[in-house]
């Protein structure tokens, strides 16, 4: 059965008929085409469908679409303005914080929530932030690097 969803993604106002057994992901990924979350292990361990609800780091994957009516869900596409990379997605970019790109999204907004919160998160804090989220390709060094540059990049455009 479905019934209709009214929520907010990447700040425009949504509503769709959406099951009531859909998945956030679900309906980020097939009924809007938002791609960036990527839908890993299906279980909330892995956290590449990371995307923020209210501001706050979500698992898609586990989280019902509906049971988020009325928030505001980012997904990784909203971060960027008029084409350009948030500063975060630049860090990302800038200090090869990824290499097959397939956790990055999901690293990215847990780490925006992070910044959100605290613009300038020791190495331990960002290793905190980023605990639920797994990348299989690196030692997460360069991962780590490219969050402590964009905090840096906060405390210069200040």
């Amino acid at each position: 059965m479905k019934s209709i969803l009214r929520l907010a993604v990447n700040g425009k106002p949504r509503e769709d008929a959406v099951a009531e057994n859909a998945l956030l992901i679900d309906y980020l990924r097939d009924v809007l085409g938002l791609t960036g979350t990527k839908q890993g292990c299906d279980g909330g361990e892995c956290g590449a469908c990371t995307v923020l609800v209210d501001g706050k780091p979500r698992l898609a994957c586990s989280t019902l679409a509906h049971s988020v009516v009325g928030r505001e869900i980012e997904t990784i596409e909203g971060l960027s303005r008029a084409g350009n990379l948030s500063r975060l997605q630049r860090a990302f970019h800038e200090h090869l914080g990824s290499q097959c790109g397939f956790c990055t999204p999901g690293m990215i907004m847990a780490a925006e929530a992070l910044l959100r919160s605290n613009p300038h998160p020791g190495r331990d804090q960002i290793k905190a932030a980023l605990a639920g989220n797994l990348c299989r390709c690196t030692g997460y060094v360069k991962i780590i690097e490219s969050v402590e540059a964009a905090s840096r990049a906060v405390e210069q455009a200040a």
